[in-house]
């Protein structure tokens, strides 16, 4: 997770994310390290990268779209839609941090030249990965370009599946994270804003990883209830990050059957959420690299 320095409602981003507006940012390093807290009392190992203020990047509190990590050792940088958010790379400091901690980057698959050609690919707020599948799920948008996918699946072994999402006034849904999260054993997808011609087939390719689906409405996901992680805590239990919003959102069939699959930590996160139009899957950057 990245501590932010300049954290604050970007123009150049808002362009093609609906969910975030102007507003007060003041709040946001007590809602960040609450956060980090929070899932740290759960059992989660969090590190924490700080934020450099030169050069401003209001969007640094959102790694996972710039960088992933695989249990190959790979580590993947990925291009980025707006300049300011090319910024945020910093590979080399987040490497020395993760060695230092005991993992270990193999290789780094470079894809941010794509970023020429106007071919982006935003991470895993682009890609929803299967990872023992090798398998992806993709909503194509600005900031998601099929040529992009195409190069990821070739690098890095994958397959991906991509549809259409689009919110009410018929704008795409400019990260697939924000309708679409996979765990383990249950996916959460908000039906509703996918393409009609497409959801037939989201649902069977859901269907046939063995998980199970909880649906959520186009309203529960503008509060974020798509947008969340199944991660570990120290004894290899799950833990399931979600914002407190979302969880408010959720009816309680629905929360009944997410704490079935593990301890939900709700995370109080408003001012991340209005002003940087993610919520707290977007935060983290899930470590899936070999131990030295």
């Amino acid at each position: 997770m990245v501590r932010p320095a300049s954290f604050g409602f970007n123009p150049e981003t808002a362009a093609s994310n609906a969910f975030a507006a102007a507003a007060d940012s003041g709040d946001v390093l007590r809602e960040f390290d609450l956060s980090v807290e929070q899932l740290g009392k759960a059992g989660v190992d969090i590190i924490v990268l700080d934020d450099q203020p030169d050069p401003a990047t209001p969007d640094a509190i959102f790694p996972n779209n710039w960088v992933s990590f695989h249990a190959d050792g790979t580590m993947v940088l990925y291009p980025m839609e707006s300049p300011s958010r090319q910024a945020e790379r910093e590979p080399e400091r987040v490497r020395q941090l993760l060695e230092s901690r005991g993992f270990e980057v193999r290789q780094v698959v470079d894809l941010s030249l794509l970023e020429q050609d106007g071919r982006f690919l935003e991470g895993t707020g682009s890609l929803i990965l299967d990872r023992p599948a090798r398998r992806g799920f993709a909503s194509l948008s600005p900031r998601t370009h099929p040529e992009a996918i195409a190069r990821f699946d070739e690098r890095l072994g994958y397959s991906t599946f991509t549809f259409g999402a689009h919110d009410r006034s018929g704008r795409p849904i400019y990260h697939t994270n924000v309708l679409l999260s996979l765990a383990t054993s249950f996916a959460v997808l908000c039906l509703e804003a996918v393409a009609d011609s497409d959801r037939a087939g989201l649902v069977e390719e859901i269907a046939a990883g063995g998980r199970q689906l909880v649906e959520v409405d186009y309203d529960q996901m503008t509060h974020f209830a798509c947008n969340i992680i199944e991660l570990e805590n120290a004894s290899g239990g799950p833990v399931i990050a979600i914002s407190a919003a979302a969880v408010r959102s959720l009816r309680a069939d629905q929360r009944q059957v997410l704490e079935s699959f593990g301890e939900l930590v709700p995370v109080e996160i408003p001012t991340i959420e209005q002003v940087g139009g993610g919520s707290i899957r977007c935060m983290i950057a899930d470590i899936h690299l070999p131990r030295r």
